[in-house]
């Protein structure tokens, strides 16, 4: 999606309540240690395009600098599910956490992506949306994945993915990777 186009994509504060589970399936990444299953879905109603966004969802959770393996199903049984809303369903799935119609969350069954988020980013980004969205992506399965939050670690210091960068970075930069140092070739955690 040009840049012109995400300025004017209008994202609806409530869609229809209900997914649709992306179909396709895609591998993981060569490599060794352990892949995970997951599912793309996507909440009907809303401006974009599943299989796109199933595709960037998983070009984030593969790059080497991801938490590891994943391979993309369309059907159970999976470890978790990576599920765009608008921000009335957001608010919904994430009880008892209050999104504010703004954040994204991890709900004990899935990671929640807050669809106007997804277009517009935060400020905290200086306007990279390519790179919050890994963020995004890489923070809530993250916590699907077992880690919590974490404090900026000083000031200048990359802010670890699990700070949640989408309120504040304190006084670190920003970093949409859990090992935003590893290169490819580099051997998996």
């Amino acid at each position: 999606m040009a840049p012109r186009e995400r300025e004017n994509l209008r994202v609806p504060h409530s869609a229809s309540g209900r997914y649709t589970v992306v179909r396709g399936e895609a591998p993981a990444r060569p490599g060794r240690g352990k892949v995970i299953r997951y599912l793309v879905e996507v909440e009907d109603g809303l401006p974009f395009d599943p299989r796109s966004f199933a595709d960037e969802v998983h070009r984030t959770l593969n790059d080497i600098r991801g938490w590891g393996r994943f391979r993309r199903v369309d059907r159970p049984p999976v470890r978790l599910r990576v599920s765009l809303s608008s921000p009335r369903l957001t608010d919904r799935e994430c009880k008892p956490m209050r999104t504010g119609g703004e954040l994204s969350c991890w709900n004990g069954r899935r990671s929640v992506i807050n669809a106007l988020r997804w277009a517009k980013g935060v400020r905290q980004y200086g306007g990279d949306l390519d790179a919050y969205r890994h963020y995004v992506i890489s923070h809530e399965v993250g916590h699907g994945l077992g880690h919590r939050h974490r404090p900026c670690p000083g000031p200048g210091r990359l802010a670890p993915v699990m700070t949640q960068q989408s309120k504040s970075l304190g006084r670190c930069r920003p970093n949409p990777w859990p090992f935003p140092h590893r290169r490819p070739g580099d051997d998996n955690p």
